[in-house]
Formats: C-alpha cells, structure tokens, sequence
C-alpha cells in the first residue's frame, strides 16, 4: 500500500525546494484568510448590508404613506426626511420608465435593493441607479400618475467596515509571505551554494575553499562534503606523486640502458632491444597520462569549433573531412578536450582509412560525432572498452606498445565536463563515436 502523493499531483508541484517550501507556508495563510473573508462576508457583512437596504426601503416606504396621509405639508415633510434621515425626495408628474437600468449581478448593493424593493414595492414599480453618481444612489418610484425621486448616499446601504477589514487582513499576510520568502531565500541558499560546489568539484573543476553555512543539518552536510573533497584531492596529488616518482626511476635505468646499447657491436640486437625500450616508454607515458591530475588545469571559455579544425589541420590528412558549425563556445578545460579528441582520431587512424567530422549544437548540447570505414567494435564490447587497461583482441586489438587506456582517459575527461560519450554503428560501416558536451 503506497501512501505517497499520485504523479499527477507530483508533476503539478513545484520541483525547486525554495517554491515547495513558499508553497508550505502561503497556501495555509492563504486558505485562512479566505476562510476568514467568507465568514467575515456572510455573518457580517452581507447581513449587515442586507439590514440597513432593509431598513432604508422602510423608511422610503414610511415617507410614502406619509406624503399619502397629507397631514403635512410635502416641502416641510421631504426637508423633514432629508435633515433627519438623509433622504433627498421629490414628486415627479411624469411617466414612470423602467428604461435604462443596469442588472449589476455581481454587485452586492444591486442585489440587496432589487430584492427589497421587489419585495416591499413591487416588481415593476422601481428603478435605480448606483454607477452613475459615485457617493449618491439614484431610487425611483412610481406613484399614481408620475414617480418619487430620491437620491441617497451609499453609505447608508453599505458597511465601511469592510474596506478597512479587507485591508487589514491583506496586508498582514502579504507582509508575512513577503518576510517568509526572505527568510526561504536564506535557508536554501546554503543548499544551492553546496550543489554548486558538488556540481564543480565534480567535472573536475577548482573550488575555492568552502564555507558551510545555513542550518545545522545543512552546516553537516557541507563540512561532510568538504572533508570529502578534501580527501580525494589528497588522494589525487598522493596518486600523481608516486607515479611520478616511479617515472622518474624507470627512466633513469631505461636512459643508461639506450647508452649501454648505442655501445653495442651488434645492431641486430641493439636495434630489437631498442624497440622493446621505445615500447616502454610509450607505455610509460599512457600510465602517466592516465594517472595525471585533471584538477589541476582550469577552466577556459573557448571556440570548440576553432579547437576541432585546428586539430584536424595538424594531421594534415585528405581523408579526414569534417562538417563544422563555427564559433561554438563552451567552458571547460582546453587541452583535455583537445587530448580527448586526439585519442580518438589515432584509434580511428590505426584502423580506418576514411574518417568524417561532424560538429552541431542539438537543444542545450554540443554534439560531436566521428565517423569511420573502420572494422568497427561488436555492440556487446561498446561498454567494456572505456574500462581502463582493457584491449580488444579482435578487429581493433591494440598494438602491443599499447595498454588500452586511451578511450577510458577520453571518457573520463568527457564525463568530468558534464558530457557523455556513446559509441555506435557507423553508417561508414565502421565506429561512430557520439560525444556530448554541455553548452
């Protein structure tokens, strides 16, 4: 039994922490002010509103069986109502017309007044107005020949409360979201500041030193993340010292060794036994490239672009064609990716004799593909050969001189950008190799 959210209702949450967390504290604020706003409205408002358009019908009514009555005189009565009870009245001898009136549905005031003057004059003896004058309400009614006139205040018809408290229950929890989003901002900045830093520290990159701060679980987090980083760092340098250090001794005894042949009366031998040093030292190297820190070069923002034609000018072969898209910009490190790329024309080079560049930006991705007529790679086999120290023995068995590290140093600088490299069937009926480098 699951008791997890469904994935409709994942996919319409928020995926940022920062606006999962706004979401947490605003939506219950939000949901206790509209509960509070309906409430308000119906208990109070509403029926507050409905009482005085009660009342002020009633007193419109009174005047009217007043003026029928005829015990006072008509100017002294409408002073009388309009002194006392702000209702200002005159008799009219013309048609009453209904023409004109607007059915406000939406409208609080319309309502109440058509549903008390229905109710206590009579559906098709009144007519009002509330938008033409903006402090006075406008209230015909019809009597024998002609119609009432009257013009009162719309405060006497609607509470001035409501403004003030609409206003005072606005304002606070827009002031309370307003300061939950600063104090959001605050707490989940340290959280950012340390997936940058693990995103950095992992393609490769030069951190400065770094400062958890935050919360106490966020604190922990990043002093456990920089103790990490620091023991990698430390076990990188260990690493390239003692290779260095083993370089340095191998090729002292294979220095006095070429000495000791360049003596030798017989070339046959010195000439075999001259290989056979070459091909150490050429394996020497691949261990030292490998085994070399890639932290220690920085990044660059440079023309990707410009890199792949200058590479493949170098080799100055008629077989290499290339279809480049120009000035493509990407940050990262300069020789790494030009060391990469190198690898993967001499495999292609040892085994092809057409090779096909191309080079094209697909959505927020730098997309290089090489193509050859090579004998090409078994698909189960894809994977393995970015293994370090792993050789094919098949159609594209290394030479002996080789160790097998070349593609696995390729993938390795690939991936430390953020990139992915994938191998495929050429339509050259050889290897395609895919790289993909982030913008």
């Amino acid at each position: 039994m699951s008791y997890g959210l469904s994935e409709f209702i994942k996919n319409l949450l928020p995926k940022r922490l920062f606006y999962r967390a706004l979401l947490i504290v605003a939506v219950p604020i939000i949901i206790l002010q509209i509960i509070i706003t309906i409430v308000f409205f119906d208990s109070l408002w509403i029926k507050t509103n409905k009482g005085m358009t009660r009342a002020l019908v009633g007193e419109m009514k009174t005047f009217i069986t007043a003026y029928d009555n005829g015990k006072y005189n008509d100017n002294d009565l409408s002073g009388l109502f309009s002194i006392y009870l702000d209702l200002n009245v005159s008799y009219k001898e013309e048609i009453f017309s209904r023409n004109g009136q607007s059915d406000r549905w939406f409208s609080p005031i319309d309502r109440n007044l058509r549903r008390e003057l229905k109710a206590n004059i009579g559906n098709e003896n009144y007519w009002f107005d509330t938008t033409t004058y903006k402090e006075l309400m406008h209230i015909n009614i019809r009597h024998t020949e002609g119609y009432f006139e009257f013009f009162i205040p719309k405060d006497r018809v609607a509470s001035t409360s409501a403004r003030i408290f609409l206003l005072w229950i606005t304002l606070p929890a827009l002031l309370m979201i307003t300061i939950a989003i600063i104090f959001l901002k605050n707490q989940t900045r340290p959280i950012l500041n340390l997936a940058k830093a693990a995103e950095k520290f992992g393609r490769g990159e030069n951190i400065d030193e770094y400062r958890p701060s935050g919360a106490l679980e966020i604190r922990k987090a990043g002093f456990e993340f920089d103790k990490m980083r620091k023991r990698i760092m430390r076990h990188l340098k260990q690493r390239s010292e003692m290779l260095s250090g083993i370089s340095h001794d191998l090729r002292t005894p294979l220095t006095r060794l070429k000495l000791q042949l360049a003596l030798m009366k017989d070339e046959n031998l010195s000439k075999k036994m001259s290989k056979d040093i070459d091909e150490m030292e050429k394996m020497l190297n691949e261990y030292l490239q490998f085994t070399s820190s890639n932290y220690q070069e920085k990044n660059e923002a440079f023309d990707v672009s410009e890199l792949i034609k200058d590479i493949i000018t170098k080799y100055a072969n008629a077989n290499i064609s290339a279809e480049i898209i120009s000035r493509i910009y990407i940050n990262g490190r300069k020789n790494l990716i030009q060391r990469s790329i190198n690898n993967l024309i001499d495999n292609a080079l040892k085994h092809a004799t057409k090779i096909n560049f191309y080079l094209s930006k697909k959505n927020n991705n730098i997309l290089i593909i090489i193509d050859d007529d090579g004998p090409g790679i078994p698909g189960h086999e894809y994977e393995n050969v970015f293994k370090p120290f792993y050789k094919l023995d098949k159609s594209r068995g290394e030479s002996k001189s080789s160790v097998g590290l070349g593609l696995s140093i390729t993938s390795d600088v690939i991936k430390s950008h953020g990139g992915n490299i994938i191998l495929e069937k050429s339509p050259l009926g050889g290897l395609r190799v895919k790289i993909f480098l982030p913008l």
